[in-house]
């Protein structure tokens, strides 16, 4: 089974993309989606939902696992990430995937075995997993790769609960 994590983002959306057997998890490709300053907003949310479109035509996911968004102090920062999920959602909805998500914590915990860990100890374990030289940069692909694990540690019945509906 092949699952595409997504990290939402407006700036930088993170994609990681890895293979499952049920006991075994390869990473197949991470890295992000980014947008322009000098891009309108609507040219940004076209740039995402074009990226995401090319994901899925490229690795052919078999499910498409974001991660939830959590309380932004900045309402505009929340609104523009959220429309940036929204399009990413779309896409894969579009190419009629199964799609989940997952809240930080849940992340955090399944990749980690502690759901309050840091970013960093985040990065690392997504390094030990797959066995990396080094720490998947930015930032937001190895916390895609994280997402993408969390939904390979839920598959089986109880990963109905997570599925967006």
């Amino acid at each position: 089974m092949i699952v595409l994590g997504i990290d939402p983002g407006y700036a930088i959306l993170g994609y990681g993309v890895l293979r499952t057997d049920g006991s075994k998890l390869a990473a197949i490709d991470c890295g992000v989606i980014e947008t322009n300053t000098k891009m309108t907003f609507p040219e940004r949310l076209e740039r995402l939902y074009s990226g995401t479109r090319a994901l899925i035509e490229r690795f052919s996911p078999d499910h498409v696992a974001f991660e939830e968004l959590f309380f932004y102090r900045n309402t505009t920062t929340a609104l523009q990430v959220a429309a940036a999920r929204g399009v990413a959602i779309l896409a894969a909805q579009q190419a009629g995937l199964p799609l989940y998500e997952y809240t930080p914590m849940e992340i955090k915990l399944s990749v980690t075995g502690d759901g309050h860990a840091d970013k960093l100890q985040m990065q690392n374990m997504v390094k030990l997993l797959f066995k990396l030289s080094k720490i998947p940069k930015p930032d937001d692909a190895a916390d895609a790769l994280g997402v993408a694990v969390c939904h390979a540690n839920m598959l089986g019945p109880a990963m109905e609960e997570y599925r967006i509906k």
